[in-house]
């Protein structure tokens, strides 16, 4: 029995709330059971300088956890971002430019910014599920504004971490079972069914092929009930 009362193959409750934010041209609420987080898309007539001249767009990611996120107090990412926070938020942007047409976007640039309002696992998860709501209204609106011809965000994508706990592979993992996880791992998807990203370690006991395969087709369920909830959100199911 997990800590929860889920089945081992079962997402935690989650709502996705598009239009969060009033002013972002793409935003949305991810809760995720405990864990919330709130993804504004911001497009910017602009590209950072190693993009310039060379007619492409650009997605990137910003990631951080308010003070009391948590269940301890985190410091304030002041003028530089912590070696984890560096490290989710560029796994989110490299996750969402393989869903872009970066050549169509021209010299234009679209910031993912990624804030967990309550952590409980499986932040950098929720950000990309999120992310891709967000996302597509941002080119909603670019489309709108004459900024594009046609849209640039070639086809849905999410994530979902998985584990082994207690010798039992196991979807969705809450800070609980994350934290006393045998192994952990989390998986990007796109609505074609194609991995983006695996990120898998075993904590305690190795782990074989056998277990390797449980755990994606864990995540490919996940992954796929989410990118549902994503289409039904922005009514393109």
């Amino acid at each position: 029995m997990r800590t929860d009362g889920r089945q081992p193959d079962q997402l935690r409750p989650f709502t996705l709330e598009r239009n969060y934010a009033k002013f972002a041209e793409g935003s949305c609420l991810i809760k995720l059971g405990d864990t919330h987080m709130l993804v504004t898309a911001t497009v910017e007539d602009r590209v950072p300088p190693f993009m310039k001249n060379k007619g492409s767009g650009w997605v990137t990611a910003e990631y951080s956890m308010l003070p009391r996120s948590g269940r301890q107090r985190n410091q304030r990412d002041q003028m530089k971002p912590n070696g984890r926070s560096m490290e989710i938020q560029r796994l989110i942007g490299r996750a969402m430019r393989t869903v872009f047409d970066l050549e169509s976007m021209g010299e234009r640039t679209i910031t993912l910014d990624c804030d967990a309002i309550r952590a409980d696992g499986g932040t950098r998860c929720a950000a990309i599920t999120a992310a891709y709501v967000a996302a597509y209204d941002a080119v909603q609106w670019m489309l709108k504004e004459r900024m594009i011809k046609k849209s640039v965000l070639l086809e849905p994508i999410a994530a979902i971490s998985v584990g082994v706990v207690k010798g039992q592979e196991v979807l969705d993992l809450n800070y609980d079972e994350d934290s006393t996880a045998n192994t952990d791992m989390n998986i990007v998807m796109t609505g074609s069914g194609k991995f983006v990203e695996i990120q898998g370690t075993a904590e305690q006991d190795p782990f074989g092929i056998d277990t390797l395969g449980r755990m994606l087709k864990l995540g490919q369920k996940g992954i796929n009930e989410l990118i549902v909830a994503q289409k039904q959100t922005l009514g393109i199911l």
